[in-house]
């Protein structure tokens, strides 16, 4: 059966421009999707929770671009859909599960930063393994399982909408539909998890970012006096042995504290660079699911204010940016990650995954994240306490030991 668009509606160029836009992010999605993929299963280094998440997401992507845009794209060039009413029903089905999973998977990663960040005492019981492949499989199955009452005709059904010239939800023999619904459950309480999400998260590194500088401050206040009183490389008498033998033993206490501090400077170093590395993750997904809200808004506001069709363009801006979602993730990555890149280039130039620094450790979920967790409760470790044990030693000299700069730390002696 032969459906056209609805007449003097839809002009020539008009459709044109949509087959050409639509072929074009078809391609873009499929190769960059792909990409990310085998770059995500190949690269262990950003093979991590949020990366299961993000395979899933670019999974439902590229098969919307591959099973729903190439009709889509056919539908612009014919000016009509002539597939059948079946394909126009499976079709539809598919649309809505991808676009469902795609927002889901973006309501886990979102949920995932959260935890990590604000709930890290919880985050290693949570993200077992098992439980992130019941999360993905959770999310595929809600999404497609909300459609089936609509795929079978009893909430509505998948149809050709003449009126506006494509598949899509229409009202079943007792005007039921299940659009309202859908849009609710699977759109705005989806949204809005994202959005307290990342409320909470931007509080707790706020919080966070003002106890540094206040620790910060506390410890430029300290006295130059109690910093350096005494210089462990001169003798404190010459005629003295029982001096020098103090200032010898209070010398060593403190090389030793240097090694253990620089030990210690070594390894927050790292912590930061991987909580760093985490922030931009974040912020990252935050890009995406503010980046898949713009693509819908369009479509969303062209139903909304123009039930007519009066003004054509507007219907097909919304198709594109509709559309567009499913191929701009890996844009976004390619832009905000640095090891997202590099991790294309090992798909892209064949190049071994260890010479871009790569490792295969920390294939354990759990035991990944254990040691580069960035949460509230463990936020006063972002500034080094450096505690060692003090060798045996008279009680006229003891280690200073809350320095912010171990490199400095000094024998003092009690007056």
């Amino acid at each position: 059966m032969i459906f056209p668009f609805f007449k003097g509606q839809f002009s020539r160029p008009l459709l044109t421009f949509a087959a050409v836009a639509t072929i074009t992010i078809m391609v873009t999605g499929i190769v960059g999707n792909l990409l990310t993929i085998v770059a995500l299963l190949r690269c262990p280094k950003v093979r991590n929770v949020a990366a299961a998440f993000i395979i899933s997401l670019c999974v439902a992507d590229c098969l919307f671009c591959i099973i729903v845009l190439p009709f889509n794209a056919m539908r612009f060039i014919q000016g009509t859909w002539n597939h059948g009413e079946t394909l126009c029903t499976l079709i539809t089905f598919m649309q809505y599960g991808s676009v469902g999973v795609s927002l889901l998977c973006i309501t886990m990663i979102s949920i995932n930063r959260y935890i990590m960040i604000a709930h890290y005492s919880i985050y290693p019981k949570v993200y077992k393994t098992s439980w992130i492949m019941v999360m993905i499989v959770s999310c595929w199955l809600f999404s497609y399982g909300f459609q089936l009452p609509t795929l079978f005709g009893v909430w509505g059904k998948f149809g050709y909408n003449h009126q506006l010239g494509t598949c899509s939800i229409l009202p079943d023999d007792e005007g039921r539909s299940s659009k309202t619904a859908m849009f609710i459950i699977a759109f705005i309480i989806p949204c809005m998890i994202i959005v307290i999400c990342y409320s909470r998260i931007f509080c707790v590194v706020h919080k966070s970012d003002k106890r540094m500088k206040n620790h910060s401050k506390s410890q430029c206040n300290i006295p130059n006096n109690l910093r350096s009183t005494v210089d462990p490389a001169s003798p404190l008498s010459a005629g003295s042995s029982g001096s020098a033998n103090n200032n010898s033993i209070s010398y060593t206490a403190s090389s030793s504290a240097v090694k253990v501090a620089g030990a210690r400077s070594a390894a927050d170093t790292r912590d930061a660079k991987a909580r760093r590395n985490e922030w931009r993750i974040t912020k990252m997904v935050l890009a995406i699911f503010l980046s898949f809200v713009m693509c819908y808004l369009p479509i969303t506001i062209s139903k909304i204010v123009d039930k007519n069709v009066s003004v054509p363009v507007l219907h097909i801006i919304g198709y594109i940016m509709l559309y567009l979602s499913a191929c701009i993730n890996p844009i976004i990555y390619v832009i905000m990650n640095k090891q997202y890149r590099q991790a294309y280039k090992t798909v892209i130039f064949c190049k071994p995954s260890r010479l871009l620094g790569f490792t295969h450790g920390g294939s354990s979920v759990g035991e990944k994240w254990k040691d580069i967790g960035y949460s509230y409760n463990h936020s006063r470790t972002m500034v080094s306490q450096v505690s060692i044990a003090e060798p045996e030693s008279p009680p006229s000299s003891r280690l200073r030991q809350d320095s912010p700069h171990p490199q400095h730390l000094v024998a003092i002696q009690d007056s």
